[in-house]
This record gives C-alpha cells, structure tokens and sequence, in this order.
C-alpha cells in the first residue's frame, strides 16, 4: 500500500515556491524521476538541495519504503521545508540537513543521489558525494540546460555572472561524459537531466 500525500497540500506547496522565485524542478522533470525511481525499486535517495521539500516529498510518495535525506544550506528555505514535509506527515521518512553540502559528511550508501543544488558546485558534490552511491547507483542532475541558456553562443548572454554560470554547467556535462567510471546519459527533460550510472 503506497500511503497517499494530498495532493492539493503538494500543489500548493509547488506554487508558492514558484510565487516566491524558488526554483524548482519541473513537472516533467519529477514525473521522470518518480518512474525512474518505481521502475528502479530505488529505496534509499540522498538529496543536495531540499529548497522548499517539494522533490523530496514528490519522490517519498512513490512508495512508502523510500527514505530521503536533504541537505540545504539556505535557513529560510530548510525551515519552509521543515514546515512543508510535517504538513504532509513525512517527516519520518525525510531526514533534513541544514549546511553546505561540502561540510556534510555521511557514511551511509545511497540507490540514487539527486543533484539539485549551486550549478557552480556541481563537480564538486559528484566527487564529494560518489563514495556514498551503492554499486550500480544513479546520480541524477537536474538543470542541464540550465533554462535554455547552455546551448546559447556566449556572446548571445548578457550577464557575465551567467556567463560564467553556463560555463560551469558545460565544464560539469565534460566531465560527465569523460568520466570512465559512470555511463551517463543526458536527457531532454524539463530543464535537462543528466542520469549517471556507476559501472
């Protein structure tokens, strides 16, 4: 029996996150990695980047043996998150982290690690975070289009911040595509997946 979330709480919790310029992934991002996880029997889910809980309580509601632990370094967000995943009587099964991810250490082994965080960071929490991932694991990345910008010439983007931002993003899609040690493969979903099994 999958224990059932109302729905009308999570709707109203995605939109005023979306309200508030919290962003998070999109519709078709989340209804990917819901089947992916069901598909999969992913139990054990490590998250870099809890915003609002809205991910964390999406991807608990596939089945009521999945555990999520979130890490989020934004106090305003986490204690929205707090808030949001009580409402939903999830706190029980979503273990929240507030700190920088690159000061949290875990010993646990995860099925699936979701990469939803600071797009400069993106490398870094990879290789941080890979030592936790179980043989055959996946780590999932969202924001691989970064809103359409990456696969704009440089040129075309005003803001050097961005610019620089966009060029991380490309740095961090190199790296996957070089790194011998996962097959990855990028998805044209939502904002871009990028979906990274270890050999």
């Amino acid at each position: 029996m999958v224990f059932m979330i109302d729905n009308k709480t999570i709707n109203q919790i995605k939109e005023k996150a979306l309200n508030s310029n919290i962003p998070i992934i999109t519709d078709s991002g989340i209804n990917y990695l819901m089947r992916y996880i069901k598909k999969n029997k992913i139990k054990k889910i490590l998250e870099i980047g809890t915003a609002v809980g809205y991910s964390a309580i999406k991807m608990c509601s596939v089945d009521d043996d999945i555990f999520v632990t979130s890490i989020e370094r934004d106090e305003k967000r986490y204690l929205e998150a707090i808030k949001n995943i009580k409402s939903v009587n999830l706190d029980n099964r979503i273990t929240l982290i507030y700190k920088d991810a690159l000061d949290v250490k875990l010993s646990e082994k995860y099925d699936l690690i979701f990469i939803d965080a600071a797009k400069a960071q993106s490398i870094k929490f990879f290789e941080k975070f890979s030592v936790n991932l179980v043989n055959h694991g996946t780590i999932v990345t969202d924001n691989m289009n970064f809103h359409g910008l990456v696969q704009k010439k440089e040129e075309e983007i005003s803001s050097r911040n961005l610019r620089q931002l966009v060029r991380k993003v490309k740095n961090y899609k190199d790296f996957l595509v070089n790194n011998n040690d996962y097959d990855t493969e990028f998805l044209e979903v939502g904002d871009g997946l990028a979906i990274s099994i270890k050999k």
